[in-house]
């Protein structure tokens, strides 16, 4: 099992940037890709990013440019970067895992609890 915590989330005013960490513990050598969801309230979870080990990254078209995620191998940590927040990217914010990219970007095997972002207008 793989246990995933975020944290990061928070009060943000439009334009405004914020940091999302994501830590892994337990089977972590079982997971290659990490990534990062986000469900508004009344809406279906979308992807937004994903990085692997190696360091090869996937966008969502709709944060291409606003949000930068990486990775720390050394603390199993991934992070989200995100810049230029909208009203729009107000939601819970979801850390995912899976063995492979593509798992990570369709039907992840992990997730964590969420965190809440919240961008004021």
């Amino acid at each position: 099992q793989v246990q995933l915590v975020e944290s990061g989330g928070g009060l943000v005013q439009a334009g405004g940037s914020l940091r999302l960490s994501c830590a892994a513990s337990g089977s972590i050598f079982s997971i290659n890709a990490m990534g990062w969801y986000r469900q508004a309230q009344g809406k279906q979870r979308i992807f937004l990013a994903c990085i692997t080990s190696s360091g090869t990254t996937k966008y969502a078209d709709s944060v291409k440019g606003r949000f930068t995620i990486s990775r720390d191998n050394v603390k199993n940590t991934v992070y989200l970067q995100m810049n230029s927040l909208k009203p729009e990217d107000t939601a819970v914010y979801f850390c995912a895992a899976a063995p492979t990219i593509s798992r990570v970007v369709t039907t992840p095997n992990y997730w964590g609890q969420g965190t809440q972002v919240t961008v004021s207008s």
